[in-house]
């Protein structure tokens, strides 16, 4: 209450308006703070958790919106107050996006941060004389930023990291603080991933064009009339961050973020009404899953990553599939035994405090003793009991083609490269060259070949030209009497068909490439591709010598395929 006023002199109905604005915000700061102790992984547990968080917080909203002129001058209601609620409402999409994998919650995430900005709520807070209230402020650029890039709002991402730029440097000569260089990673941090794409396409009048590599509509090459492959649908995905040096922002790595959008559809604006915002339940998600849904985890140790695999595992659906990504540091074999099983070969690191040199794990103890900070191919077989989709980018990829399906369902690995010429492997800090290729195989191409730049038109018929070479290698890989029948069997789902599409076009353009002369530099596969049938068929050699000249970059490529050997 403000002033000299007593409690007496305030009308009954205004006290209570007070006094239910400050139940709900109490509840709703209760249950958000809940939200912390929800398991991570499973589906189950949290929906109805969620729907209750998101039901208080519409109450407040709508409350906060219908009781303004009471609250503002019987409570003393804060601009900013209203800003913290809004970027909590921004949280809970944005979290509610993590959980789901449906890309348009991070849209009315968008919005809520948008508007938090437009209406300047937070404008106030550097008047008043609270650090904690400008770390508030700092936090909701970070979390804005977060969103923005995962939705290419790159231009908004520049001129906000602007903006919390010059808000870092206000904080920190006003308050006497010991987080500055916390801070200051965080600028860092956002404007190496903001520059990670190693190619940039330009207009006219060389300003950036912004583009999206999620699934599209007609950028999946259709199945042949007829065409008999499996009905498995891609349910679930793990993608796991655990290289050193590489570019990183809030827990993701560039390469899980080039991933996560390889997973996903494009967005689609859910009708954000006032009346709406904020009801989730979960009865109104979209009946179809567009998105496969996905668990981000970010240099986990071995016991959580097996706790996500489990639980994923546990709730996979009839004919689905689970996809594991990884890309992480190398962890290799201290010794060779007479007998060489799934454990044998090392595998990729998990985490751990142990020391990493040159990007390697420093070996400290007994040879005879197995890596335990290592997910070993052996550590994987429990789960080939199910449709099992593996991608390994690393330094020790060739450690998962050691694989054995003893279930009889379907498996496959997809493996990056292991060495890489000395001019690509300068770029690796900016992200792998092979999750690139899998994320937009014509920015890796023009990666490998030394661009820095691309003129839109260009772009774009390199981008159809693109098109007709997938329809092509889809045909390649169905009508292949020599291929293996798991290949087939993912083929039915579109997210799948374009990452075996991709990873083919791949390894024919690294077997082209003049500066790519070791085997271990071309991607591998466990079950092996037949190779003629593949990346060695001369059809699709001719396409990616197609695409080197219209980039004028055919130098770079044999042209008569027999040189390369």
């Amino acid at each position: 209450m403000t002033g000299a006023e007593t409690e007496d002199d305030i009308p009954l109905g205004e006290r209570k308006t007070v006094t239910d604005f400050c139940y709900l915000l109490d509840k709703s700061k209760q249950l958000f703070n809940g939200l912390r102790d929800l398991p991570q992984y499973g589906h189950k547990q949290w929906q109805s958790y969620f729907g209750r968080t998101f039901d208080v917080y519409t109450k407040l909203w709508k409350f906060q919106q219908q009781h303004r002129q009471v609250l503002d001058s019987r409570y003393g209601l804060k601009r900013w107050q209203i800003g913290e609620v809004a970027s909590k409402i921004g949280q809970l999409y944005y979290h509610y996006y993590l959980r789901t994998s449906e890309t348009s919650y991070l849209n009315e995430a968008f919005s809520f941060y948008s508007a938090i900005r437009q209406r300047s709520y937070y404008f106030q807070v550097n008047k008043e004389d609270r650090p904690e209230l400008v770390v508030k402020k700092l936090r909701y650029y970070a979390r804005y930023i977060v969103v923005c890039l995962l939705l290419n709002k790159m231009d908004l991402v520049k001129v906000l990291v602007k903006e919390l730029s010059e808000e870092i440097e206000d904080y920190t000569q006003r308050f006497n603080t010991e987080d500055q260089l916390e801070w200051n990673l965080v600028l860092q941090e956002v404007a190496a991933f903001v520059e990670a794409d190693p190619v940039v396409i330009l207009n006219d009048n060389n300003s950036v064009v912004v583009t999206s590599n999620r699934l599209q509509e007609g950028s999946v090459p259709p199945l042949e009339q007829g065409m008999v492959v499996g009905q498995l649908v891609l349910a679930d995905a793990l993608i796991i961050g655990n290289c050193n040096n590489q570019v990183k922002f809030s827990e993701l790595t560039i390469d899980m973020f080039r991933m996560l959008q390889a997973l996903e559809r494009e967005p689609v604006n859910l009708a954000t009404q006032t009346s709406k915002q904020g009801t989730l339940e979960p009865s109104e998600k979209p009946a179809k899953r567009e998105n496969p849904h996905k668990y981000l985890l970010y240099k986990p140790t071995f016991s959580q990553l097996f706790t996500f695999l489990s639980a994923s595992f546990k709730e996979l659906p009839a004919n689905s599939v689970l996809l594991v990504y990884l890309s992480a540091t190398g962890v290799f074999p201290t010794g060779h035994s007479d007998y060489e099983g799934p454990y044998d070969f090392g595998g990729v690191l998990t985490n751990t405090n142990r020391d990493v040199v040159n990007g390697e794990t420093v070996q400290k103890r007994n040879q005879a003793q197995k890596e335990m900070h290592c997910l070993h191919p052996g550590d994987l077989f429990p789960f080939t009991r199910k449709p099992l989709f593996v991608i390994v980018d690393s330094s020790n990829s060739t450690a998962y083609k050691n694989f054995t399906n003893l279930f009889g369902q379907p498996l496959v690995c997809l493996l990056s490269p292991t060495v890489y010429p000395k001019s690509v492997q300068d770029q690796s800090q900016r992200g792998s060259l092979f999750t690139l290729f899998l994320y937009s195989p014509l920015l890796a191409f023009s990666s490998v070949c030394g661009l820095n730049s691309v003129r839109r038109g260009l772009w774009e018929r390199a981008q159809e030209f693109l098109r007709k070479v997938y329809r092509d290698i889809g045909q390649m890989i169905t009508r292949s009497r020599n291929i293996d029948q798991a290949f087939l069997q993912f083929f039915g789902d579109e997210f799948l068909r374009l990452l075996l599409i991709r990873f083919v076009f791949c390894s024919a353009a690294l077997r082209l490439h003049k500066l790519f002369r070791e085997s271990r530099s071309f991607p591998e596969s466990y079950p092996e591709l037949p190779k003629q049938d593949t990346v060695e068929s001369s059809l699709l050699q001719k396409h990616i010598l197609d695409l080197a000249t219209m980039l004028d970059v055919q130098s770079l490529f044999w042209d008569d395929s027999l040189e390369a050997y």
